[in-house]
């Protein structure tokens, strides 16, 4: 046990992680936690369900009080109070008192930062009247704002954009959601972005993606374009900063992506003083660079693991994935790891990997149809991401596979993997071991595939595009140019298949995958080059390319 003073900044997901972690292991310490707004230890997570009615009482977020964190945990919490200086050499931070206006020394033997992350605000005529989403303060005041309003329009299409352009819906509002990018949810790749656009349209948001905002009005936002949309309430969550200027004020080493440089054991630059959180910088688990994850769960661990460490536990910054879901109107969607577009940008080599399995076994009332995707090193079979959306069982096939990189299991491993199954719950064969079997089957050479976005080209360059779906569903929605030969058919009809290269597809891709076995074992004297199946087939095709 010690009698050593341990302040820390910021008092929700990371900082009060800690504080709670240090009682337990130290009844001794004294622990002063320092937050600048009115409450700490709230779920700031179930601030955007408050503002639509989803969770009804304000009380329900408010997890702890600085009374009840005094009395369960001996905690001296201090609300609406701001740090604003570090003196290190001191080993003492002033503190604001913002109610009052007094400034006082606080002196401490270990220092824990985190301050979290700032709303990203542009300097935008009228920016002054966007509201923004961090506190309980901050919830009230677009609640208030609300009251007599008929539109609005969020700013971002990132995860606190959604969950705001669907809780204003719920308050019965018109909603214009506007993202400067092609599509919203940039940790998602392009093809299952689209499923996430349609479930926004059909609940009435009107997306405006590929715009930004270029000025805000009174009652309306102007668009770059010079269109002007109707907006009673404006919310900006472009996105979020880490908050560095407590940091950066004391001398403390930045990164290069803007957060707090820190080292595995939480330590900055000064080692008497350490940060967590949305503030720092992670070390990212798939090439170890400098990563910026400003989610709860992170700050959580972050903050437990600084504690054992303060305390003399063996501990240690662990790196991170980023894994993360939210909802959309019913539909979640998740991801872990690196996307499409990261890896293309990086150079990295990849092999992408789709499937639209149902979430429970089909002959079970209720099974609706998942779109997944797994990105793999095809020279070593590690999994570098993932990505799901769906109804139902998206949020358990990210789990398994966040959880299958972090212990180093490989992608054709997860065809082995042991997985709980009822038919309302799964399938036999798991949508994660099947990806495992596709995984392993483009190891093997069994099957080659081709993406979505590279038929194009394929089809330039003379190849053909065969389509072993039936009649009518050829007659629903064809590639232009295609050649129908159902799947029980093309034994009989291989003849007509011509020579060269071949692109097969179906539905999903089971039937293509079936249909490049036969023309493989058949190929002799048939003058067949490439054999390639439609990863993802005809439906990610359909979302990928907007036709």
């Amino acid at each position: 046990m010690s009698s050593k003073r341990i302040v820390i900044i910021g008092g929700v997901a990371g900082g009060m992680s800690a504080a709670t972690r240090l009682r337990r292991l130290d009844e001794q310490a004294e622990i002063i936690v320092v937050e600048r707004s009115g409450h700490v230890s709230f779920a700031n997570c179930g601030l955007p369900y408050h503002v639509g009615g989803v969770i009804a009482q304000r009380d329900s977020l408010l997890l702890q009080t600085p009374a009840s964190l005094g009395a369960r945990f001996g905690l001296d919490v201090r609300v609406r109070q701001e740090a604003v200086a570090i003196d290190a050499a001191g080993r003492s931070v002033q503190v604001r008192n913002l109610a009052t206006g007094e400034v006082y020394d606080l002196e401490y033997d270990a220092l824990i930062l985190s301050p979290g992350a700032t709303p990203v605000r542009p300097p935008l005529p009228g920016i002054e009247r966007a509201l923004t989403l961090r506190n309980v303060e901050d919830t009230d005041a677009i609640i208030a704002a609300c009251a007599d309003a008929t539109t609005a329009v969020v700013v971002g299409g990132g995860f606190i954009g959604i969950e705001l352009a669907e809780n204003l819906v719920h308050r019965g509002l018109q909603v214009t959601l506007v993202e400067a990018t092609p599509q919203v949810m940039a940790p998602i790749d392009p093809e299952l972005a689209a499923v996430v656009h349609d479930r926004l349209r059909d609940n009435g948001v009107d997306l405006r993606l590929g715009q930004s905002v270029a000025a805000i009005g009174a009652d309306d936002v102007t668009l770059a374009d010079g269109t002007r949309v109707a907006a009673d309430v404006v919310v900006a969550a472009i996105g979020v900063r880490p908050d560095t200027s407590l940091a950066v004020g004391a001398g403390l080493a930045v990164g290069e992506r803007g957060g707090i440089r820190v080292d595995d054991q939480f330590r900055t630059s000064d080692p008497d003083v350490y940060a967590i959180g949305d503030a720092v910088e992670k070390v990212g688990a798939i090439d170890d660079s400098a990563s910026l994850v400003p989610l709860a769960q992170t700050a959580n661990l972050q903050g437990r693991r600084v504690a054992d460490i303060i305390m003399g536990r063996p501990a240690y910054g662990r790196p991170v994935l980023g894994t993360a879901i939210v909802g959309v109107f019913g539909l979640q969607v998740a991801s872990t790891g690196w996307n499409e577009k990261r890896l293309r940008q990086a150079g990295r080599p990849y092999r992408a990997i789709h499937t639209h399995p149902g979430n429970h076994a089909g002959y079970y009332p209720g099974s609706c149809q998942l779109s997944l995707k797994l990105l793999v090193d095809p020279e070593t079979d590690e999994i570098l991401g993932a990505q799901g959306v769906g109804e139902s069982g998206v949020d358990k096939r990210i789990d398994v596979i966040a959880t299958a990189i972090t212990g180093g299991i490989l992608a054709s491993e997860l065809a082995d993997l042991e997985l709980a199954y009822a038919p309302q719950f799964g399938s036999a064969k798991d949508p994660v071991n099947m990806l495992g079997h596709i995984a392993a089957n483009l190891r093997d050479g069994l099957t080659e595939t081709i993406q979505w976005h590279e038929v194009d080209a394929a089809v330039a360059a003379g190849a053909t595009v065969l389509d072993v779906r039936t009649q009518s569903e050829h007659d629903a929605n064809a590639i232009p140019g295609s050649m129908l030969i159902p799947l029980d058919d093309l034994r009989d009809r291989l003849d007509e298949v011509p020579a060269g290269d071949l692109v097969v597809h179906c539905a999903v891709g089971l039937r293509g995958y079936l249909a490049t076995r036969v023309l493989e074992q058949h190929r002799n004297g048939q003058g067949w080059g490439r054999i390639r199946n439609l990863d993802g087939g005809m439906k990610t095709w359909l979302a990928g390319t907007g036709a």
